[in-house]
């Protein structure tokens, strides 16, 4: 199991090698925005090296009229950050915001040795969150906006203290917690009980790359949360099960909106929705980020 969901290699070759064409299959209005981008040589290339030693990426842009408004945006499972542009795009060309995406450990063109499903990687996050206020003039205002494990990295950082120029966080379709989602899919897809598999690859995790299920709890981390905090999940989403938005948003303390998506499957409220999806991204991170 743990090789089967931390190490899919040939899953992560594939989505890799197809992710433009994916992209501009699926988002047709991308196309000519990157392609501006690109000829301008806005669309960047950044890299990090974690304390390990490990190299990470990210792909990132200025906005198109200088400003301090900066979006960091989380990509999901599997995913990397170019699978993550239609976000980019929100936040670039409609809202007007700088945006950095990185490629999480593992993921993209980052290394690394296996997925973390957010939990090492909110560490990651809030560095490249440190990147990105530095690449954009050293006093932003920001958000940081993530989709699937991206949206449980996100509340996983936001439960971690904060600089001062982090404004607002947007987590869409976040899980409660790996344990959770694991034995959620187990039980869905292959009809077994966590019972022993799960206790046994959550041990072996521990032992092999030094963190547990358990202990990557985004609604832990959600219950410290002190910054602002919109939640989005669709009405039929049965991979990350929609059931799990509402303790998530129960657990957030202060300021926070609920949008269920109708009708909308796993990370489809965007593709499904866009101009509504915008409008209330626009309208949530607005009042926080001005």
């Amino acid at each position: 199991m743990l090789g089967f969901s931390l190490r899919p290699e040939e899953t992560m070759r594939a989505k890799n090698a197809t992710a433009y064409g994916y992209m501009y299959a699926e988002y047709p209005f991308l196309r000519p925005w990157t392609d501006s981008l690109e000829r301008a040589g806005a669309l960047r290339d950044t890299v990090i090296v974690d304390p390990q030693g490990v190299r990470l990426h990210a792909l990132y842009a200025a906005a198109p009229e200088p400003t301090d408004r900066t979006a960091v945006i989380v990509h999901g499972y599997t995913d990397c950050a170019v699978r993550m542009l239609m976000i980019g795009y929100l936040y670039n060309h409609d809202l007007r915001y700088n945006i950095l995406l990185p490629d999480l450990h593992y993921h993209g063109r980052s290394e690394g040795r296996a997925i973390r499903m957010g939990w090492l990687d909110r560490l990651d996050v809030l560095r490249w969150m440190e990147v990105a206020n530095a690449l954009f003039g050293g006093n932003t205002q920001m958000v940081v906006h993530g989709i699937s494990m991206g949206a449980a990295t996100t509340m996983m950082v936001a439960g971690e203290p904060q600089r001062p120029y982090v404004k607002c966080f947007v987590e869409d379709c976040g899980y409660t917690s790996v344990w959770d989602e694991f034995s959620n899919e187990l039980k869905t897809s292959f009809g077994l009980p966590a019972f022993p598999l799960m206790y046994t690859a959550n041990w072996l995790c521990a032992l092999k790359y030094g963190w547990n299920f358990r202990e990557a709890s985004a609604l832990a981390q959600v219950a410290k949360c002190e910054l602002p905090m919109l939640f989005i999940h669709g009405d039929a989403d049965d991979y990350v099960p929609t059931w799990m938005v509402y303790p998530l948003y129960e657990a957030k303390p202060g300021e926070k909106e609920l949008w269920l998506v109708p009708g909308a499957g796993h990370a489809y409220s965007y593709r499904d929705n866009r101009e509504e999806y915008t409008a209330v991204v626009r309208a949530f991170v607005g009042k926080y980020v001005r």
